[in-house]
């Protein structure tokens, strides 16, 4: 059991400069207690002596019990909801609005989920881990106590074409601060004071992180900065360099921009095609997986219209071509972040990544003054951060600003990279602790390049060392897996936190762990989950949909 402490001064003054913390939570006790009566929570107040980061307090604005409902794996057992509100320090920011799920029958574990997006919104506390198993009990049912909170904003929900995109808090400092993090230590804690006067006990035993995208991000956030807090994180496709990420979406809408670069969705799905025809049978099965990413180099030249014109749906322009090569290689900046950062790796659209995923992909219209809401997600989340984070000027041109030359909004940028890359590599306090650290990747996302996530886990190993890092990290690529695991080659299902909880509780690793694609029309097939750098080739024998065909192999 670990004890739940502040973070360090130096932590605290890099994310929100402000000294000292609150005093440590008191430790857990062995085993949780008889809960009380789930309306007793009803205005309870929540003193800021209770919360690790400054706020004016908060209260309990909800609180009603949940019958048991549902059956098989979505069953969820009867439980107490609870809402609450964190008040801000200052006035004009919004409240953080928390949620937690006090299950009657509790195994004195909790998890917080991540969000995703610029957030806004609540996640579903009776929801599942990322990637996570469509055939087993999710972690409410499980008898966790889990949470989520807002990230201390309050999205429009007519928002269009989703809440996700809504980013027009960002023009107020203290809101900006607890979506880059702030908001994971304040919900944490507040959720745990909330346990605490519901079961009559301490801390939870353990308490685990998980989340995708943005969630993934704010996983790695809660290892580096409050490396005492949570004993396992899962960390899925996350976007952990977030304005780094933002920069190259800003990259995006100007390539994209370009008079005829823009791919049609038509002309999107075939060169997706052309990409898996190409490279699916380098894994020794021809299976609709792109299994051996980084050996796949297709040439989009190979689909070039005559004379290089746009002349149908059946080939690319040269200015398509032009654009779509861009987007598939790294971008490098030649100006200092406050951040570190350098550059963007690119996406892997010519190695197995659909560009014409519903909303997430390249969208159905080019960028444009203003931008259009069929625009892909990626330039719309460049045009929101532009106009409420860098210039906080509504009516500004996110067009106009050219990201690898940003002119009077460099300083600006360069702030806002100190607080959203959450980039430290140095994960000894978190390993110390007895922390375990599961990432997972699909090597098809659209939105978040895995490539990206390699490059963290890279930096981990290289300031830990190999051997260190093994002790109690792996990152899992799944190849096919795209960013929400939906309108896929290959759905990634994997019971990733029972492996946490194995890893975390008994001491054992994950060892020769199995993924299955939820696809329907994919009859439960599974490949091995194979730890990086490995991916999965098939033998030549043994049956194509099962795991057991297939070794973990090392070739580059």
């Amino acid at each position: 059991m670990k004890k739940i402490v502040a973070a360090s001064g130096l932590a605290f003054t890099l994310v929100s400069g402000v000294w000292p913390p609150a005093a440590p939570i008191p430790p857990a006790p062995a085993a949780p207690r008889t809960p009380a009566v789930c309306g007793d929570l009803l205005g309870l107040r929540i003193p800021a002596s209770a919360i690790g980061l400054p706020t004016t307090g908060g209260e309990v604005t909800a609180a009603q019990p949940v019958p048991a409902a549902g059956s098989g794996a979505a069953a969820t057992g009867a439980y107490c909801r609870v809402d609450a509100a964190i008040h801000p320090v200052d006035p004009r920011a919004p409240d953080i609005r928390v949620r937690v799920a006090l299950p009657e029958q509790w195994n004195g574990k909790a998890m917080m989920f991540g969000g995703g997006g610029y957030d806004g919104t609540i996640p579903d506390v009776t929801g599942n881990v990322p990637f996570g198993p469509t055939d087993r009990p999710r972690p409410l049912s499980r008898g966790y106590a889990t949470f989520a909170s807002d990230s201390g904003h309050q999205a429009s929900p007519g928002f269009k074409p989703t809440p996700s995109l809504d980013g027009s808090f960002g023009v107020n400092d203290e809101a900006v601060r607890n979506f880059a993090g702030d908001a994971l230590k304040k919900t944490s804690d507040t959720a745990r004071f909330l346990m605490r006067a519901h079961y009559k006990s301490g801390a939870p035993v353990r308490s685990y992180f998980a989340g995708g995208s943005s969630g993934g991000r704010e996983a790695l956030a809660v290892a580096q900065r409050w490396p005492t807090d949570f004993d396992g994180v899962i960390a899925a496709y996350p976007a952990w360099n977030a304005a780094s990420l933002d920069l190259f979406f800003g990259y995006e809408a100007q390539v994209l921009s370009r008079p005829g670069a823009f791919l049609g969705t038509a002309e999107q799905q075939l060169l997706h095609r052309a990409v898996v025809a190409d490279c699916d049978g380098d894994d020794g099965l021809r299976d609709g997986v792109v299994s051996h990413e980084r050996g796949c180099h297709f040439n989009p030249r190979t689909l070039r219209c005559p004379q290089g014109r746009d002349t149908a749906d059946t080939c690319l322009s040269d200015a398509q071509i032009r654009a779509v090569t861009a987007l598939s290689s790294p971008l490098r900046w030649r100006y200092r972040l406050a951040s570190g950062e350098t550059g963007y790796p690119g996406f892997p659209f010519l190695s197995g990544a659909d560009m014409s995923t519903p909303l997430l992909g390249m969208g159905s219209e080019p960028p444009g003054r203003p931008m259009p809401k069929n625009s892909g997600y990626g330039v719309q989340f460049w045009d929101q951060w532009v106009r409420y984070f860098v210039t906080r000027d509504p009516a500004y041109d996110s067009l106009a600003l050219d990201p690898r030359r940003p002119g009077a909004w460099q300083q600006r940028i360069s702030e806002l990279s100190a607080l959203q890359d959450v980039n430290n590599p140095d994960l000894r306090p978190f390993a110390e602790a007895g922390g375990k650290l599961l990432m997972l990747h699909g090597t098809a996302d659209e939105l978040v390049s895995h490539r990206s996530t390699v490059d963290y886990f890279h930096r981990v190993q290289k300031r830990m060392g190999k051997h260190a890092t093994d002790d109690f990290a792996r990152l899992y690529l799944v190849p096919g897996a795209n960013h929400v695991n939906i309108d896929t080659s290959f759905a990634a299902s994997w019971d990733s936190l029972s492996a946490l909880e194995q890893w975390v509780e008994k001491d054992a690793a994950p060892l020769r762990p199995v993924v299955r694609d939820a696809n329907p029309a994919a009859n439960g097939r599974t490949r091995p989950l194979c730890a990086y750098p490995s991916w999965p080739r098939f033998t030549g024998t043994g049956s194509p949909d099962s795991a057991d065909a297939f070794l973990c192999s090392s070739t580059p």
